[in-house]
């Protein structure tokens, strides 16, 4: 698998905020987002038994696969099961992955947090993460997930809160996410 990075730090957005947890950025992406803060030009290579030895230096079980996008390199079995995900479990590891949601997931993840950009196909979930630009929030309706929420966008350090934060009062429905990690400056 290609990686861009592996830190441990805490994650900043969603359902998890202040939750310390692994990041394996994954190399790659299949769209180009201009908000994308992701710098796909360093990247190594690491396998399943790496890996494992790599996540043996931190405190936390809880894994992030992030991006990139993760699904890019994730093989799937004809059982619709990763078996490197599998292996990670079975080593005590708590499987979460961040996904644009244009391809197939594998069924043996333990959290799935989807933040469209476009062709999404993945429908559900554990929680739907808009970044917000005036999108109209009802072409959303038809995806089924537990938790939803409405993230601010960052251009060049100005974020659009207010504009966030009414549509969200506006739509009960939806909570606020703010990316933490970059107002506190912290990776």
């Amino acid at each position: 698998m290609k990686f861009n990075e592996i830190f441990y730090s805490i994650q900043g957005e969603g359902f998890w905020t202040g939750t310390p947890a692994i990041f394996l950025r994954f190399a790659g992406c299949n769209l180009n987002c201009d908000f994308c803060d992701t710098d796909f030009s360093h990247k190594f290579d690491m396998d399943i038994n790496a890996i494992l030895k790599e996540m043996q230096r931190y405190k936390s079980n809880h894994i992030i696969l992030t991006g990139g996008e993760p699904s890019l390199q994730l093989e799937i079995n004809k059982k619709g099961y990763s078996e490197n995900i599998r292996i990670l479990r079975k080593n005590g590891y708590y499987i979460h992955i961040e996904t644009n949601g244009t391809r197939e997931l594998p069924n043996n993840l333990n959290w799935i947090t989807v933040s469209p950009k476009k062709n999404c196909i993945v429908k559900k979930g554990n929680e739907l993460k808009i970044i917000y630009q005036g999108q109209n929030l009802e072409k959303y309706n038809d995806m089924i997930f537990d938790y939803y929420y409405l993230q601010p966008l960052e251009k060049k350090g100005k974020y659009n809160f207010q504009e966030t934060i009414k549509k969200i009062k506006d739509n009960p429905k939806w909570k606020l996410s703010i990316q933490t990690q970059k107002l506190l400056k912290i990776k």
